[in-house]
């Protein structure tokens, strides 16, 4: 009987231990940083020069990470290339860049510095994390030298990579990421062999890390949450805004709500490069965001999240494919975004129902303005391809946009501000993927949390608001 009771209370005492080192919520904080840049000569400087610059920005992130650390923050996200910049070819990168070990050797920078040669920004780093009791995640480049038995060796000897790095609290390397979709540009980096997919667990939910333009394609990002179910994504960018689509804050809370998981975006501040566009957002609504082309300054973001959250699965397509095409008596038009191909029909009357398709995908609109403007024309398009820009990836939009100016050749052009009310929408389409990110961007790039929703029969629906 005693034995009974003692091993009742081990069971209890064992529970509650784990119970107390799981936590529900958490707060995460994001840092859009103004990066100091090099000069761009193209000729490298010595590893000194290149340090001296590191660390000027290093001490704003300092600054940054140790502001968040006094505000209770768990985690901060710093930027893309938020530590040296990105005009580079790759012999002027290479002073900038660092041996990163993989995460398995155990290794915390701040206490054993110099096991992996010389890494003074990871020992930074580790310290920034180990001193303030926060975990830090940045960007910076990996070196790694190969040799002619490699056929893939490139012709200087080495790979050089665009790294993400995770430091946890305590200081310890628990996570790196090599980026596996490069931007245009970035030729001073190389593709991992294998695309990478990254997570690790901490006592705040299990995390996942990718980079940029990654977003935009399967492998990793939709992996890391289809297959490997983390609860949060980290995402350090270098994101220049493209509207109406992809400006930064609405399209990464729409991947968020879209994916079902937090998502903790980072962007460098340069507006002069339309670069500004940071959040910290949640499935159901973004819950700090921050939009600045205005100034110079850097921004530090932090918010709650909770560290499990709830995910409810929508049918995109079940309503869309169960209605009758509406009206289609406006006459079609044909029109370009960000070099894509859409079709159109423009919104004539203050109440209407539309229907536009372009190939398997069609679209279906029922909105209500309060008023119907004579000095501002909308179109609902639609767009089923695959775009080849500046990356080559299948697409299907159901977009309401304003178009630039009352000529309707101006539909999809950029476009910043509105006057327009409308009182609802309701938009839907019969997309024929799961992987759908619902956006909602207003006059002056402002978000709409809590202003519309999505049903769960995959209907958009908005509230009153100016679009």
């Amino acid at each position: 009987m005693i034995t009974s009771q003692l091993l009742t209370y081990v069971a209890i005492l064992v529970l509650c231990i784990l119970r107390a080192s799981s936590l529900d919520t958490f707060i995460a904080a994001v840092y859009e940083h103004a990066v100091i840049l090099p000069n761009t000569t193209g000729t490298p400087v010595s590893p000194e020069e290149a340090l001296a610059l590191m660390n000027r920005n290093l001490d704003l992130l300092e600054g940054a990470i140790t502001s968040a650390a006094k505000q209770g923050a768990h985690i901060i996200v710093t930027p893309e290339d938020g530590i040296y910049g990105w005009d580079f070819n790759r012999a002027s990168l290479y002073p900038y860049l660092e041996d990163i070990p993989d995460p398995q050797v155990n290794w915390i920078p701040c206490n054993n510095p110099n096991r992996f040669g010389q890494t003074p920004v990871q020992e930074r780093l580790s310290c920034l994390a180990k001193d303030n009791s926060i975990y830090v995640v940045a960007n910076i480049g990996d070196k790694k030298l190969c040799n002619a038995s490699d056929p893939q060796c490139p012709p200087d000897g080495w790979y050089q990579y665009n790294t993400d790095v995770v430091f946890d609290s305590q200081g310890k390397l628990v996570a790196r990421y090599h980026k596996q979709n490069l931007f245009m540009g970035e030729e001073q980096f190389n593709v991992p062999k294998e695309p990478e997919v990254v997570t690790f667990d901490t006592t705040f939910g299990k995390f996942g890390i990718f980079t940029c333009f990654d977003i935009l394609f399967h492998d990793p990002a939709v992996t890391l949450v289809k297959d490997h179910h983390v609860d949060t994504i980290l995402f350090p960018t270098a994101w220049m805004n493209v509207l109406p689509h992809l400006s930064a804050i609405e399209f990464h809370s729409a991947w968020a709500m879209g994916m079902g998981v937090n998502f903790l975006a980072a962007n460098t501040h340069c507006p002069s490069k339309k670069m500004t566009g940071s959040g910290i957002y949640a499935p159901d609504s973004p819950r700090a965001f921050h939009y600045d082309m205005k100034t110079e300054e850097g921004k530090l973001l932090l918010a709650q999240l909770d560290s499990h959250p709830h995910h409810t699965v929508v049918n995109w397509a079940s309503y869309a494919s169960s209605i009758e095409p509406l009206s289609k008596g406006n006459q079609e038009f044909k029109g370009t975004v960000f070099f894509d191909e859409f079709t159109f029909v423009g919104l004539t009357e203050a109440t209407g129902n539309y229907t536009v398709c372009q190939k398997d995908l069609c679209c279906h609109l029922s909105y209500k303005m309060s008023e119907k403007r004579s000095d501002e024309v909308y179109a609902l398009g639609a767009f089923d391809g695959l775009h080849t820009v500046e990356g080559r990836y299948y697409l299907q939009i159901c977009t309401l946009l304003k178009c630039r100016t009352t000529g309707l050749n101006t539909c999809g052009h950029s476009v910043e501000t509105a006057s327009t009310t409308f009182e609802m929408f309701s938009l839907s389409g019969t997309f024929g993927t799961q992987y759908v990110f619902p956006e909602v961007l207003l006059s002056d790039t402002k978000l709409a949390p809590e202003e519309f929703q999505v049903s769960r029969i995959e209907m958009c629906k908005s509230k009153e608001k100016e679009s």
